[in-house]
């Protein structure tokens, strides 16, 4: 399999019009409203959705430059490898972030705590639940000495074009 051709399900409407500034993880994204389109061809499966206080969307970063393999992520001074980061600049640039759902209506959902840039392309959602993806014994790996920079690093625009 050399190619694999992902069709948008929709787009993302968002405050964040350039990725400099941008919070760079949703819990750094508190309270930041936006809203996602689902193309009409897919509004009948958001049934039963409303029902979920937290959605996962996956999502193509539309603006990042092409990847590196050996990063130096937002929230350290050290290069790693690409995959032991949240980079957006990835051989497949696929973002996830796990929003609060506010309401649906129709085709709209209206998310918060967003860290998605305006114009995002919508990959897919599924819903947020605790007991399938919490884990215990977790490890930070590299980011538990530098996890306490969240709520102050942005965007710098060193990972878009």
């Amino acid at each position: 399999m050399r190619e694999i051709i992902y069709k948008p399900i929709g787009i993302v409407h968002s405050p964040f019009k350039d990725p400099i500034g941008t919070p760079i993880q949703p819990s750094a994204a508190a309270g930041i409203g936006a809203t996602v389109e689902i193309f009409q061809e897919y509004e009948e499966g958001l049934k039963d959705l409303e029902g979920f206080s937290h959605i996962i969307l996956l999502y193509h970063f539309h603006l990042s430059k092409p990847y590196k393999l050996i990063v130096k992520p937002f929230m350290d001074e050290n290069y790693h490898g690409v995959f032991a980061t949240r980079s957006p600049s990835r051989p497949n640039p696929i973002g996830i972030s796990t929003v609060k759902l506010l309401k649906i209506e129709k085709n709209i959902l209206y998310i918060q705590d967003v860290d998605v840039l305006d114009e995002t392309p919508i990959l897919d959602i599924k819903p947020y639940v605790p007991e399938f993806d919490m884990n215990e014994d977790i490890k930070r790996g590299w980011l538990e000495n530098n996890i306490h920079k969240l709520g102050c690093s942005k965007d710098d625009g060193r990972f878009s074009e």
